[in-house]
């Protein structure tokens, strides 16, 4: 099964039009001709300070204990993730003191290197408590007013692209009363979890950004289906469809039940090639740096880089930056197509028959070189034998 999955992934990517429909449903213009996948976009947390690693982590960053004040450290996140072929951070973000100042310098960074930004604006409280309305809809505010403006910013026909976490604890009225006066400036997309959370509140939003971490490819039932499904009717509305995808999700320390195991890559490989399956505008991975809940494919003690490679290799060849405004996310001219529930009859054939080759010869010799090491590709790195990265302390209390 995980030989499966990997093997689709690679499919995904070898097929000509894969992820993106016939040539003839792509968006036009110059930008457009140049992109052949969708822009992938990492969320990306900004809440650390030194004392924040000693809660609720089994796994900690290369990079130490840092403080996402370091300007050092956001230079490094920004190269590590270029690199890795992610084109752009989504940054969690609610007004305040803190939260300003580490935003204004993520900010000048990605404008120093040519690094796409989007926010994700984070409604719910620690406690999963809804914000007040008045609350969300100032800060969407001051977000419009303060950091929309920088050239770092992706934007979608000129505006740019914002995500609203947690928009199922509100009402319709709410949700238009907050977007409504940002609308015209900003592109906001909903962050509902099924077609009928999106239709609730399609007419006040720009799209859905489903943020769906805990899914495994090998177990969830209908989960390649649902992303379609999704995307069906998002793009039937003309509006903006990001497809999550994740490497593993493991948030016992902070509640969560059930973990999804990463499976050395596999887990990303198939939410990937499941993601690109929906003809997304963007893919949305989950994580950069989220280690509560162990989703990160920043470098780290556990896996290293190992799955900023398992990103390269997908991704196929160096990142193309959107553009300013960039066609890859426009909202004019026809849509992607998106395929019907069980499609491709003939990618099994050639999973069957070609597939194969494009990845048993390369996992083979990896399998070779590590052994050859006396290492695997999930050896912790920069650990002394006996050593364990495990905690039991406090979930993170973090906004």
């Amino acid at each position: 099964m995980r030989l499966f999955w990997a093997l689709l992934a690679a499919l995904a990517l070898c097929l000509p039009g894969s992820g993106t429909g016939p040539a003839d449903a792509r968006p036009t213009g110059s930008a457009a001709d140049d992109v052949s996948r969708p822009p992938l976009l990492a969320y990306y947390y900004q809440w650390f300070s030194p004392g924040s690693w000693q809660r609720a982590k089994t796994d900690l960053p290369l990079a130490g204990a840092y403080s996402s004040d370091d300007a050092q450290v956001i230079d490094r996140q920004i190269t590590e993730a270029k690199a890795a072929g992610i084109d752009g951070f989504i940054v969690g973000w609610k007004h305040g003191t803190v939260n300003d100042r580490r935003l204004s310098k993520l900010v000048a960074a990605a404008e120093a290197r040519d690094f796409k930004l989007a926010m994700i604006y984070q409604s719910l409280d620690f406690y999963r408590r809804p914000l007040p309305v008045a609350q969300v809809a100032a800060d969407f505010d001051h977000f419009r007013d303060h950091f929309a403006g920088s050239p770092a910013m992706l934007r979608v026909d000129g505006l740019p692209l914002t995500v609203w976490s947690g928009t199922w604890r509100y009402s319709h009225d709410d949700v238009a009363r907050v977007t409504s006066a940002v609308r015209g400036e900003l592109r906001v997309l909903a962050s509902e979890k099924n077609v009928d959370g999106y239709r609730r509140i399609a007419d006040v939003t720009d799209g859905d950004a489903y943020y769906w971490s805990s899914a495994d490819p090998e177990t969830t039932p209908g989960y390649a289906d649902k992303l379609v499904d999704m995307a069906r009717a998002v793009h039937a509305d003309h509006k903006i469809w990001l497809a999550p995808c994740a490497p593993g999700f493991d948030a016992r320390l902070v509640g969560g039940a059930k973990p999804v195991p990463r499976r050395n890559g596999a887990t990303l490989a198939a939410e990937y090639a499941a993601a690109l399956r929906s003809s997304p505008d963007a893919i949305g991975l989950i994580s950069w740096n989220e280690f509560s809940e162990n989703t990160h494919v920043e470098p780290s003690r556990d896996h290293g880089d190992h799955y900023l490679q398992v990103l390269r290799d997908l991704r196929g060849a160096p990142a193309t930056v959107p553009s300013e405004n960039s066609t890859a996310l426009s909202r004019s001219g026809q849509r992607r197509s998106v395929p019907e529930s069980g499609a491709f009859p003939g990618v099994w054939a050639f999973v069957g028959l070609v597939a194969p080759m494009l990845l048993i010869t390369p996992l083979a010799v990896r399998r070779l070189r590590a052994g050859r090491a006396g290492t695997g590709p999930e050896r912790a790195v920069g650990r002394s034998p006996g050593s364990s990265s495990r905690r039991r302390s406090r979930p993170d209390r973090a906004p």
